[in-house]
């Protein structure tokens, strides 16, 4: 892990509540896809956020969902929009992507755990990687999703790739698929047993999610998630 200094190029809304940050690297940041940082905010104040960017881009970019004026992921913004540079150490987290497996691939996420597996699928498409790639994500509403052409555009430039947003309370017009991501997933796929599996959402989404998988299939050493540390 390393300590750096980064310049803020970048603070936008990619919707009212998630925000999109590029930080320039005082020096080329070296990190696996998956893996994430810790804003340094004071000496005893460190807030982890995934890295949404692959590692060949120079910028590293964020997503961040923040709700309320005080909340953990506000104040982080706040000081991203008051600051010329912020420190941040890097990089963080085991779940990374297993560039030496050749099994398929199965990245889910719910909200803005969708900047964990952008990471990933990034890489994967700058690689031209051939290993079969479902990314699932998942939303509560339509407004809550940002970049799906962009994304699906990316994602099936690959041979074997496909982009699935799923969303639980579905507007009129809507036209993707309904409900909960990870069952959806579950409805599509015969059997989690040949997949690597990357996960990302809140802590209660995921504990749920990998014990729906096992009993679905998943082997457990083939499933990745940095929630797993903690629940």
């Amino acid at each position: 892990m390393n300590t750096v200094e980064c310049r803020v190029e970048l603070i936008s809304n990619l919707t009212p509540f998630v925000y999109k940050v590029l930080l320039k690297p005082a020096e080329k940041l070296s990190f696996k896809p998956g893996q994430y940082l810790n804003l340094v905010m004071a000496e005893d104040d460190k807030r982890a956020f995934s890295i949404a960017s692959a590692p060949h881009n120079d910028l590293i970019e964020l997503q961040i969902g923040a709700f309320g004026e005080d909340s953990y992921a506000m104040q982080a913004i706040e000081k991203i929009k008051s600051s010329d540079s912020v420190t941040i150490e890097a990089p963080l987290g085991t779940a990374f992507l297993r560039e030496d497996s050749q099994r398929p691939i199965l990245l889910l996420a719910g909200g803005t755990g969708f900047s964990y597996i952008r990471s990933m699928f990034e890489h994967l498409a700058e690689q031209n990687s051939d290993r079969p790639l479902m990314v699932y994500w998942g939303l509560r509403t339509t407004e809550a999703s940002y970049e799906l052409e962009e994304t699906k555009a990316l994602i099936e430039s690959l041979p074997h790739a496909s982009f699935i947003p799923v969303v639980e309370q579905a507007e009129e017009g809507w036209q993707g698929k309904v409900g909960l991501v990870h069952e959806v997933a579950m409805k599509d796929i015969v059997s989690f047993e040949p997949y690597d599996i990357y996960l990302a959402g809140r802590f209660d989404m995921v504990g749920l999610v990998r014990n729906d998988f096992v009993e679905h299939g998943a082997e457990i050493e083939h499933m990745f998630a940095d929630a797993f540390a903690f629940i």
